[in-house]
């Protein structure tokens, strides 16, 4: 596929349907995508994150929960676009928002990432974790 800001629209949207929500990880401002989008069919199922201008000399995890686009809030962001799937699993979004808050008690009072976080590794294992 062509680099994304070069691609015709036909190019670019097949992979990507025009009825599922799109949710994109940006690592850049969001209105970079929103830009390119509006318009197109379905425009309004495109839900950008990235960089927010939030933060400050902080953690790398930290500087991701703030600008919301930490694996929690991208997660988040799935349950609440995909039509009924938060209902589904309310159970997977309440832990996702108490690890964002026990992030937040943490960094506060410890200067530094929780260790379930810092300390995280990719795994073959099957079960999910941090």
């Amino acid at each position: 596929m062509a680099h994304f800001y070069s691609a015709a629209w036909p190019v670019f949207a097949p992979p990507l349907t025009t009825t599922a929500p799109v949710i994109f990880a940006f690592h850049g401002y969001p209105g970079v995508i929103h830009d390119l989008v509006h318009g197109r069919q379905a425009h309004d199922r495109f839900h950008v994150r990235g960089y927010l201008e939030e933060g400050t000399t902080t953690t790398p995890f930290d500087m991701v929960v703030l600008n919301k686009i930490s694996r929690l809030h991208l997660c988040l962001d799935v349950m609440r676009y995909v039509p009924d799937m938060i209902e589904s699993n309310a159970d997977l979004a309440a832990h996702c928002i108490g690890l964002l808050r026990e992030h937040e008690a943490y960094i506060r009072a410890h200067f530094d990432d929780l260790p379930a976080i810092k300390d995280w590794v990719w795994s073959e294992r099957t079960a999910p974790s941090l």
